[in-house]
């Protein structure tokens, strides 16, 4: 067994029946070259794929009382009758009636009793396409994780060496569970000490890197996050959209600026935010804050679990010229990332290992109803780096993969960048009070980087995204 390290306790917790605390990933298949590509035979090729990733046999184990988080133990095997799945798109299948029933698989929340994912078989799609929907929690695996664990089931099936080794299948005794909390919170005193220090550190250099560096007006506050249309009680509700950009658009525009990847994606985040807060807002007229989250475990076996950090970046949503928002972003990215390292990027996870069990559910309970505005960023946006080769099952292509985080409490829109092979596929989610379209995000997102890519001397005209489903502009 294996106790949830703070991160995965915070991911577990701040779960509520509003904000569902799981991640989706989603990979469209061309099967026209197959001759009856069908469910039975999908099941019968996942089956030792799945069962070859060890952490989706995990389960959760309660410890008695709540005296500490709690603990994964490894099922022998994985009902496949109860975790997959066979659905269907509306007609005429397009992406917009994909990301629609992807909206609809996102709106429940996984069952605790239960290994924590399901998968979705889905068919319907016009031009001989197959869609497989993974819908994991947080709880078993960050951003990296499952991006590991995707690269591992589009491999040949011998992958077992791969895998990490099986939890231990002690007996889920009272006495053994409580020896064992008794042990774990014995280690956490004995780290205390030690981690204070270490706080106190890290927050001095950061001041002191502050006052170096001086005033920045032009940039958000840390923990000062503005009102905006996104910020307010999140539903049960979720939409999603989704689009692609060609990867070499991308990183020409971030050469050619001079910036990071991460740069350019959060500056186009920024352009459409504008958009979206002038139509919704009325007025975009002070910077926003993005949750970004930064992996402190990038290693590519790493198949489990969740070992990232935050940093807070400013988005220069009050500034109508495009490469004036790119210089902003870069700036900002650079000082978050600079604080993060000064601070100590294993400090904020390790403190997470000492919220009370017993307590920190029913507060973020409380916060998920109450709160009508961010406490600490506005939105949250990831950008991670998916399967480098192109996958394939039983000769049906992966011609698409797309990936979303949850929305959290006080926020109502989750921006994912995933890259895969030759694209960089970006996903929105929303509750369903946010927008009445999802696509009008997207859309915006594209029209942001083109925009940028003008500006800056660049073709506006983007490259072509081959053998994937056609746009879904918004209604």
């Amino acid at each position: 067994m294996k106790r949830l390290n703070g991160v995965d306790a915070l991911v577990l917790y701040s779960e509520t029946p509003e904000v569902h605390m799981h991640t989706l990933k989603i990979g469209i298949l061309d099967v026209s070259g197959v001759d009856d590509f069908n469910f039975e035979m999908f099941r019968r090729v996942a089956y030792p794929r799945l069962m070859a990733l060890s952490p989706l046999r995990y389960q959760l184990v309660d410890i008695p009382l709540k005296l500490h988080h709690p603990m994964w133990v490894e099922n022998g095997h994985i009902d496949l009758d109860y975790h997959l799945r066979r659905t269907r798109v509306a007609a005429p299948g397009g992406r917009r009636e994909l990301d629609e029933l992807i909206g609809e698989i996102a709106s429940t929340p996984l069952d605790r009793s239960r290994p924590l994912w399901e998968m979705y078989f889905v068919e319907g799609l016009a031009d001989n396409r197959i869609a497989i929907v993974h819908k994991v929690h947080h709880v078993l695996a960050d951003g990296v994780a499952s991006a590991n664990q995707m690269a591992k089931a589009l491999e040949s099936q011998d992958v077992a060496h791969a895998m990490p080794p099986r939890l231990d299948g002690m007996p889920r005794t009272t006495a053994r569970l409580l020896a064992a909390a008794g042990r774990d919170h014995a280690g956490l005193i004995r780290k205390l000490p030690r981690l204070m220090s270490e706080t106190a550190a890290g927050v001095s250099r950061v001041r002191r890197r502050s006052k170096e560096r001086g005033a920045h007006p032009e940039l958000a506050r840390n923990f000062a996050p503005p009102p905006c249309f996104i910020n307010h009680v999140v539903t049960p509700g979720r939409r999603f959209a989704t689009a692609p950009l060609a990867l070499f658009d991308v990183k020409e525009t971030s050469k050619h600026l001079g910036v990071t990847l991460n740069d350019v994606v959060l500056a186009s985040v920024a352009g459409a935010l504008r958009r979206l807060q002038l139509r919704y807002d009325g007025c975009a007229d002070a910077p926003l804050l993005a949750g970004v989250p930064v992996s402190t475990n990038p290693s590519r076996e790493r198949l489990a679990g969740n070992e990232f950090s935050y940093i807070t970046p400013s988005l220069p949503v009050h500034v109508d010229d495009p490469l004036e928002r790119v210089r902003l972003t870069a700036l900002s990215s650079g000082i978050a990332k600079e604080n993060h390292q000064l601070l100590g990027p294993a400090l904020l996870p390790a403190w997470m290992s000492y919220l009370p069990p017993a307590m920190a559910p029913a507060i973020f309970r409380r916060q998920a109803r109450r709160v009508e505005s961010a406490s600490v960023f506005n939105l949250t946006v990831s950008n991670v780096a998916g399967p480098r080769d192109r996958g394939a099952i039983e000769g049906g292509m992966v011609t698409e993969i797309y990936s979303v985080g949850p929305v959290v409490a006080g926020s109502g829109m989750n921006i994912t960048v995933w890259s895969y092979v030759d694209q960089l596929a970006i996903s929105v989610l929303t509750d369903d009070v946010t927008l009445a379209d999802p696509h009008e995000a997207t859309d915006a997102m594209i029209d942001a980087f083109v925009e940028m890519r003008r500006a800056s001397g660049l073709s506006g005209e983007l490259t072509a995204v081959g053998a994937v489903l056609p746009l879904a502009a918004a209604s």
